[in-house]
């Protein structure tokens, strides 16, 4: 079949009045979108009620998939891109990355964490502020785990909020920077910020 008849067929099923759109979704269970930062590539993800449920650095397409994998079991299946949903969650964080802010003011859910995970990430929310590190020994004894630096580590690792919930402001015993979601340049970079906007 050729490009004419196609296009002839496609006239004559289409009423001329409609043009084409794509279809708009007014809301979502869980709103979603894949925001280029100055730290990195980062999904954002707030729930039904405006919780914020995600910031995950997400390398590639694969580390999308399993991050839209786990809000679907962990909140709901009912996930789709809607970037307008998330417009103030995404200039705060532009706000924040350009140091314009120092804090966020968004309402969040640990939906996508353990409960080791809770008791971790809500005790470094309280305690480590904006320009201040901490050490892994010290946010387990923090929260009356002293021998569980690995295991704090490893939630850190997992933190669904990343920035929001500063596991940037965590390094080693003796400062050094070691692993973070976005990589180590993206964690310099935000103690770095942290660290010209506190002097």
């Amino acid at each position: 079949m050729n490009d004419t008849i196609v296009e002839q067929r496609l006239q004559t099923t289409r009423p001329a009045s409609l043009p084409l759109r794509p279809p708009t979704f007014p809301s979502a269970d869980v709103a979603y979108v894949v925001d280029d930062t100055a730290v990195g590539r980062i999904l954002f993800a707030r729930n039904a009620g405006g919780a914020l449920v995600a910031s995950r650095y997400v390398a590639d397409d694969q580390a999308v998939d399993a991050v839209l994998n786990r809000l679907a079991h962990a909140v709901s299946p009912r996930v789709l891109r809607l970037p307008s949903a998330l417009d103030s969650t995404r200039r705060q964080f532009d706000e924040f990355l350009a140091g314009r802010r120092q804090d966020f003011d968004l309402e969040t859910d640990f939906a996508l964490a353990t409960a080791f995970q809770r008791d971790v990430l809500a005790t470094l929310a309280r305690t480590v502020g904006y320009g201040e590190r901490e050490t892994y020994g010290g946010l387990a004894r923090a929260i009356d785990r002293p021998t569980a630096s690995r295991a704090v580590g490893a939630a850190l690792g997992a933190n669904p909020l990343c920035i929001v919930v500063p596991c940037h402001r965590v390094v080693g015993a003796h400062g050094s920077l070691t692993g973070y979601a976005g990589g180590v340049a993206a964690k310099e970079y935000l103690l770095g910020l942290e660290w010209d906007k506190t002097r």
